[in-house]
Formats: structure tokens, C-alpha cells, sequence
């Protein structure tokens, strides 16, 4: 408690700094939207920051919107349609723990951001070539690829959060990223058979071609989240040569591009003011957050197959 308080002492400290100036080395003042202290720059980060997740949950959920036409086209059962979803759990099974380690120590938050979006990316693209190509192998190899980026670029979103804000404003925060992530399945549900329809209507038939291309188009929103993550990476980078030229030395977890002091980045991935981790840290977990596993565990079990087998 007491070393809470002490962090808490010298962020109160921070913001009582002068306001950075502007990066060409000027005194005059930078305007609100554009110091990275401010909150009106933190508002734009933020908006970035929701859509970094909404190219991932879109596409996430292709198969279920698509559904009757996946397993027409692809002639499929729906043992092997579930597959789709199977092979994207796998890689998450490890790779949720090793995520937050690989931004923390290995890429760092901006470039692990840009590389989990590619991945991401390129396996909404092999999925919808295993479509077009009438090759349901290559669509599970798809969907492998899409989880590996998946998950850990969900860590990195929340990563990103407990970066550039602190305290009360994270609720807020993660209220607003899960939102935006639920939009992106939503707005999939409601446009993917209208898409596939109109692909129909300009090929002038149904049939594997007709799917792949329609997921072809859905990856154009994956394309938008990495060009999310290009940016977010833009402004990070500016916000920690901003604050560094202001301050002189700071200390790493006092920038906003730093090790943010928060407890919800060592529930995110087990990394806390640079700590090393063993894996006997999780017999150090109380019982609420257990319970919580558990609420998450029995709420995907519950929900998800809905999800994927609703039509």
C-alpha cells in the first residue's frame, strides 16, 4: 500500500510539470490537441486506439455471418465448419501468455502492435484465398494465422490504455474499446450476406468464388486496423520525444509511453514495473480474479457456439 501511495505521490507530481512545448524546440506553446498531455490528444489517441480491435472482431466472426453459404459452398458438415473457429483457439492457448512478455521485452508496444495487425491481416487474406481456391485446408491455415494476431492484439490495445490513461479514466476506457470491438461483430452480422450478395449478383453465380471474394472484401477493415496501428505507433513515438525533450530524463514508467504504474497491465500480462515472471506467480492470484476466469470461461463456452452455429 504504501509503495501504491508513493507512485501515486510521483504521478500527482508529474502532472504538475509545465506543459510540453512543441517539438521543433519552440516556447510557444503547443495547443491542446496536439500536447500529448492534454486530454484533447488523448481523446484522438483513444479513437485509434478503439479501432485498432475492429478490423480483428469483424473478421473474427465471418464464418458465423457467412454461414449457410460456408457450408454450401465449401460442401462442409458442421463438425469441420467448427474447425474454423478450433484452429483460431489453438495459437491462443499459449500465445495469450507469451503476449504481453513479447511487448514488454522482445518488439516493444509499437512495433508488437504493427506485427500482430500484419498477422492479422494476412491470415484474413489466406483464409479468404483458401475460399477462392476451393481449399479448405488453406482456410483453416487462415484462420491459425488470424489467431496468432488476434488475441495478443488485444493485449496490445490494452496495453496502449493503461499507457495513456491511468485511475478512473481506464473503466471509461475499456468501456470504450470493448464497445467499439462489439460494433465490429455486429456491423459483420448485419453487412456480410448483403455482401456476399451483391458479389453474387456481379459474378452471376454462387460458389466458392463468390465466398472468397466476399471475405476478401471483409479484410479491407483488417487493412484499416493495421493503418490504426501505424498511426497509434506515429503518435506514441512523437508523444515520448515530446515529453522527454520537455522533462530531460524521466523515469520510464512516469512517460506515457513507458511502463504505465497500473495494476491492470499485470492482470493483462503478468508484467508489473519490469518484473521477471515465473509461472509460480499465478498461485499468488486471489480468489476474486479466479472466479472471474471462471465467469469468462463459462460465458464463451455459453455464448460463442451460439454465435458461430445461430444460423
Amino acid at each position: 500500500m504504501a509503495e501504491r501511495e508513493e507512485r501515486q505521490n510521483l504521478l500527482d507530481e508529474y502532472e504538475s510539470l509545465p506543459r510540453p512545448r512543441d517539438d521543433n524546440g519552440s516556447s510557444r506553446p503547443m495547443s491542446a490537441i496536439c500536447d500529448p498531455s492534454r486530454l484533447p490528444h488523448r481523446i484522438v489517441v483513444l479513437i485509434f486506439m478503439c479501432f485498432l480491435g475492429f478490423g480483428s472482431y469483424f473478421c473474427y466472426d465471418n464464418p458465423a455471418a457467412l454461414q449457410t453459404q460456408v457450408l454450401q459452398d465449401m460442401n462442409l458438415n458442421t463438425s469441420k465448419f467448427m474447425q474454423l473457429y478450433a484452429w483460431y483457439s489453438w495459437p491462443n492457448v499459449i500465445l495469450c501468455f507469451l503476449g504481453g512478455f513479447l511487448l514488454d521485452r522482445v518488439f516493444g508496444i509499437r512495433l508488437g502492435t504493427v506485427i500482430f495487425s500484419l498477422f492479422v491481416c494476412a491470415g484474413q487474406v489466406i483464409f479468404a484465398m483458401g475460399a477462392l481456391l476451393n481449399a479448405f485446408w488453406l482456410m483453416e491455415v487462415g484462420r491459425f494465422v488470424f489467431g496468432i494476431g488476434g488475441e495478443s492484439l488485444a493485449v496490445a490495445q490494452n496495453t496502449y490504455a493503461v499507457n495513456w490513461f491511468k485511475g478512473k479514466e481506464l473503466n471509461l476506457v475499456f468501456g470504450l474499446q470493448l464497445s467499439m470491438a462489439r460494433l465490429g461483430s455486429t456491423v459483420n452480422m448485419n453487412i456480410m450476406g448483403w455482401v456476399y450478395s451483391r458479389v453474387q449478383s456481379m459474378l452471376g453465380s454462387t460458389g466458392h468464388t463468390t465466398l472468397g471474394a466476399s471475405l476478401m472484401i471483409a479484410s479491407a477493415t483488417c487493412i484499416f486496423s493495421l493503418i490504426c496501428a501505424l498511426v497509434l505507433g506515429f503518435l506514441d513515438k512523437r508523444a515520448e520525444k515530446i515529453l522527454n525533450k520537455e522533462q530531460g530524463k524521466t523515469v520510464p514508467w512516469l512517460s506515457f509511453t513507458g511502463q504505465c504504474v497500473t495494476e491492470v497491465i499485470r492482470a493483462c500480462h503478468f508484467l508489473f514495473l519490469g518484473e521477471v515472471i515465473k509461472l509460480t506467480d499465478v498461485k499468488d492470484f486471489s480468489l476474486s480474479l479466479w472466479l472471474i476466469f471462471v465467469i469468462c470461461v463459462a460465458y464463451y463456452v455459453a455464448i460463442f457456439p451460439f454465435i458461430g452455429l445461430g444460423q
